[in-house]
């Protein structure tokens, strides 16, 4: 009936669940929003057998869901802290298509801001493991390559710049999105999303 488990009607109705109260008009009656229009399933939905020891497993659950969101919170607050002087860049970077902020900083603490460190963008994707690699194909001759994947690179770069393609490629007319449907085509969805991540990453260089 939800769309989410863990939305902020669906926690109330756990709470009241761990609470001892078991009415399922009474729990339905706590949807907010989108979902007071489906208070006539969710009270056929929350007819259920809630015991003891389901609330004793609920309330551990809610704990640790409480204890990483505040974790989060934490960290980001460290890692906003730590990216500030670089803040002109984050912003720069995230005007690229699929490039949130937390991307962007990913970027910032990743591969740094002085790209002299890499003598041109082909460097750059290499070491980033997004950049088409080849390798001599035997009996060939020499001189004969052939594609061969992408090169090993630094992995969370290249997980936060391939999530960041596929976040390109449902863009609205932009570049990225057309040539990712381009690619998608003729080489399928995780050649095109690679494809986009280094396309993303040499507008940054």
């Amino acid at each position: 009936v939800a769309s989410k488990v863990w939305s902020k009607s669906s926690r109330a109705m756990i709470e009241m669940l761990i609470a001892g109260q078991a009415d399922p008009e009474v729990l339905a009656e706590l949807a907010e929003g989108p979902m007071r229009p489906k208070i006539p399933a969710l009270v056929e939905a929350l007819e259920v057998r809630w015991a003891r020891p389901h609330s004793v497993v609920a309330r551990a659950i809610i704990g640790h869901i409480d204890f990483l969101d505040a974790t989060i919170e934490e960290l980001t607050a460290e890692i906003v802290e730590a990216t500030r002087p670089f803040d002109d860049l984050v912003r720069s970077w995230s005007t690229i298509p699929g490039v949130s902020t937390r991307t962007a900083e990913m970027m910032v603490a990743e591969m740094g801001v002085d790209m002299s460190r890499f003598p041109s963008d082909k460097h750059l994707s290499a070491w980033a493991g997004v950049a088409p690699a080849s390798h001599e194909s035997a009996g060939k001759g020499p001189g004969k390559r052939r594609p061969a994947g992408t090169r090993q690179g630094s992995r969370h770069l290249q997980g936060a710049l391939v999530e960041a393609a596929r976040a390109a490629a449902r863009t609205k007319g932009t570049f990225l999105s057309e040539r990712y449907k381009r690619i998608a085509r003729r080489r399928g969805p995780n050649k095109a999303a690679v494809a986009i991540a280094h396309s993303i990453l040499v507008a940054a260089y």
